[in-house]
């Protein structure tokens, strides 16, 4: 057996609709698409969502809320978390990029960090976002919160 003598298995095929070619063939005429209707003209598209002309499940459904399109989205780390990157990699500057490195951000998310936990070093924390409490906590063990 070579390529030369490959071939569909028997029946797994056929010719296809040879559409508008007389009367003879069955398929004169109206071409296979019936009488009249959307789908017998040239250029029907059925629309994303149509379900015959049954109203749409899209405009069924009730529609609520608001979606902001200029909320900014921050990773919300805590202070436990920066305290454990700090003492993992013996650092006193942690940065978005030791973050990111440790697993706990991509380097494109912004950050904001939150006052869960507790600081014991004293640490400069680069980030762009901070709460009030977390700030307070950076700055009462001797560090500072740095917004990029």
């Amino acid at each position: 057996m070579n390529l030369s003598n490959l071939k569909p298995a028997k029946g797994s095929t056929h010719s296809d609709k040879r559409l508008g070619r007389g009367e003879g063939s069955g398929l004169a005429g109206t071409s296979g698409r019936g009488h009249k209707g959307a789908k017998s003209r040239s250029g029907y598209a059925k629309k994303f969502g149509f379900e015959g002309g049954q109203m749409p499940l899209q405009r069924r459904v009730p529609k609520y809320g608001f979606k902001n399109r200029n909320r900014v989205a921050y990773k919300a780390l805590n202070l436990d978390v920066i305290q454990a990157v700090a003492s993992a990699k013996n650092l006193e500057v942690v940065g978005i990029q030791d973050l990111a490195d440790a697993g706990y951000i991509s380097s494109k998310e912004l950050v904001k960090v939150l006052g869960n936990g507790e600081i014991t070093s004293k640490l400069e924390v680069q980030a762009h976002a901070f709460s009030k409490t977390a700030q307070a906590a950076i700055e009462a063990a001797g560090g500072n919160a740095v917004k990029l």
